[in-house]
C-alpha cells in the first residue's frame, strides 16, 4: 500500500478504472434479489405498493452507487465533521419527526417513499472513525485514540437506541472493533471490549437457559449460583472475588514462565470481565419479552413451535423443500402460501433457497464472497491508509452481514430483524448499501499502479 494523499494523478501512473467482477457481482445479486422479492409478495396484498417501492428504489440504488463511485472518497475525510453534525441532526430530526414502524421511531415517511436515516448513518460512522483514525495513525497504539473513537461514536450509538434500532448498533461496532484492529490499535484493548461484549451478552443467555429449565437450576450448582447472582449480593461478591483470584493465579503463573506481564494487567482483565457480568445483569433486567423470546428460540428452536419459534422453523421447512435446484421461480409453496413470515425482508433466503434450491443460496453465498474479495484487494491496492480504512470498515459491515444472515437462517444466529444487502427487501438499505459499495470503487479507480 502507497502513502499518497493527493487529488491529483501522476502522469506515470496507470489506472484501470472499472472491477468488472465487482460490479458484477453486484448487479446479478440485485438481479435475484428482486426477483425473488417479486415472487415472495406476488400473491400477496401490497404486492403492487411493494413492487413499486423496490422498483423506485433501483434507480436510486444505481445514483447512490455513482456518486460513491465518481466522488472521490478523500473528501469524506476531509469533511468527516460536516458528515459527523450531519448524522447527528439526522437522528435527531427522527426522533423527533419520525414515524414509529414496527415499534421503532426510525422513520421519515413521505408521500411515495419512506426513509429510515440510521441506514445511511452506519456507513458514515465507519467512515467518520476512519477518518479520526488516520489522523491519529502516528498515536495509533495510545488506548487514547481509541477511547477518542468510542467517544465519537458514542453519540450516534446512544441516538439510534434511544429510536431503538438494535440492529443497526449490532451491525456497526463489530465493523468498528474490526475498524480498530486493521487501524492497529494495541490488541490488548481490543481483548478487554470483546471480553467485556461476551460476559455482557453470556448472563442473560444464561439466566434465560435458566427459565427455560428450572429443573436443571436445582440439580446444578453452576446453574443455581448464576440463577442466585441476579438476587443475592453474597452470590455477585464471590463471584467478584473468585474472578479476582484466577487474574492474579494467571499473573502469578505466567512471572514463574517468565512472560513479561504485570498484575495491573491481570486486574483490569478481571475488572472488565466484572463490569460486564454486572452489565449483562442489568441488561437481563430490561430485556423486552420479544427480545427473551428471540433467545429462547435460539436456545431451543422447537420450544415454541406455534410462537417464537415459528418464524425459523417455516424458512428452514421451505430451504429444505427447494433441494438442490429448487421449484423455480414464482413456484415456491411454502413461501408463496404465506407460511414463512417476513419472507421478502428478513427470511428472504428462504425463498431463495425454495425456488432456486441449494444452487441457488450457494450462489448467492458466493457472489457475496466475490464481493468481499475484491474489497480485500482493493484495501491493499488503496492509495492512502483512509482508502485502507474505509475498505476494512465496510468489508467488516458486509461480512457480519451475511454472518448474521445465512446463521441465522440455519439456526447459529439469533433472528434479528436484519436484512441482506441487495437481496432483501427495503429501499433504505439498498440505497445505503449501494453508496457504500460505490466508495468501494471510488478507492479502487483511484488506486495507484505503475507501468
Amino acid at each position: 500500500m502507497l502513502n499518497q494523499n493527493s487529488y491529483g494523478a501522476d502522469q506515470n501512473i496507470k489506472r484501470t478504472r472499472v472491477d468488472y467482477f465487482f460490479i458484477g457481482a453486484i448487479f446479478l445479486l440485485v438481479l435475484i434479489g428482486t426477483i425473488c422479492i417479486m415472487s415472495a409478495v406476488a400473491d400477496t396484498d401490497l404486492s403492487s405498493v411493494i413492487v413499486r417501492k423496490q422498483l423506485i428504489a433501483l434507480p436510486l440504488g444505481l445514483g447512490a452507487f455513482l456518486i460513491g463511485w465518481f466522488f472521490n472518497y478523500q473528501i469524506y475525510s476531509e469533511q468527516w465533521k460536516w458528515i459527523y453534525g450531519f448524522v447527528l441532526f439526522l437522528l435527531i430530526a427522527v426522533l423527533i419527526f419520525g414515524t414509529y414502524q414496527r415499534g421503532s421511531k426510525s422513520w421519515f415517511v413521505f408521500p411515495f417513499f419512506s426513509f429510515q436515516p440510521s441506514e445511511i448513518c452506519r456507513v458514515a460512522t465507519l467512515l467518520i472513525a476512519a477518518a479520526f483514525l488516520e489522523r491519529n495513525a502516528r498515536r495509533i497504539k495510545e488506548p487514547i485514540v481509541m477511547a477518542g473513537v468510542f467517544c465519537l461514536v458514542a453519540p450516534i450509538f446512544l441516538l439510534i437506541m434511544k429510536q431503538p434500532d438494535f440492529s443497526s448498533v449490532v451491525i456497526t461496532l463489530p465493523a468498528l472493533l474490526a475498524l480498530l484492529y486493521c487501524a492497529g490499535v494495541n490488541l490488548y484493548y481490543l481483548v478487554l471490549i470483546c471480553l467485556f461484549g461476551f460476559f455482557a451478552g453470556i448472563f442473560p443467555i444464561l439466566w434465560t437457559y435458566l427459565q427455560m429449565y428450572p429443573e436443571l437450576a436445582q440439580k446444578s450448582f453452576l446453574w443455581a449460583t448464576v440463577g442466585k447472582m441476579s438476587t443475592n449480593y453474597f452470590y455477585m461478591a464471590g463471584f467478584c472475588a473468585f474472578v479476582i483470584a484466577v487474574c492474579l493465579g494467571v499473573w502469578w503463573t505466567l512471572k514463574q514462565l517468565r512472560m513479561p506481564v504485570s498484575a495491573a494487567v491481570c486486574l483490569l482483565a478481571g475488572a472488565v470481565i466484572i463490569t460486564g457480568f454486572l452489565c449483562g445483569l442489568i441488561a437481563d433486567k430490561h430485556i423486552k419479552p420479544y427480545q427473551r423470546k428471540r433467545v429462547e428460540v435460539f436456545l431451543a428452536p422447537k420450544s415454541d413451535p406455534k410462537g417464537a419459534g415459528y418464524n425459523v422453523l417455516q424458512a428452514q421447512i421451505a430451504m429444505g423443500s427447494g433441494g438442490i435446484l429448487g421449484k423455480g421461480v414464482f413456484s415456491g409453496t411454502q413461501s408463496r402460501l404465506g407460511f414463512v413470515p417476513e419472507k421478502h425482508t428478513d427470511f428472504i433466503l428462504a425463498v431463495v433457497g425454495e425456488e432456486l434450491g441449494l444452487w441457488g443460496t450457494l450462489s448467492v453465498l458466493g457472489l457475496f464472497l466475490v464481493i468481499l474479495w475484491r474489497i480485500v484487494f482493493i484495501a491493499y491496492c488503496a492509495c492512502d491508509f483512509y482508502g485502507y480504512l474505509v475498505c476494512s470498515g465496510i468489508f467488516s459491515m458486509f461480512f457480519i452481514y451475511c454472518i448474521v444472515n445465512f446463521g441465522m437462517l440455519i439456526g447459529l444466529v439469533p433472528v434479528a430483524g436484519i436484512p441482506l444487502p441487495l437481496i432483501s427487501y427495503g429501499g433504505s438499505n439498498f440505497v445505503a448499501s449501494m453508496w457504500a459499495l460505490g466508495i468501494i470503487h471510488s478507492v479502487y479507480s483511484r488506486r495507484i499502479t505503475f507501468i
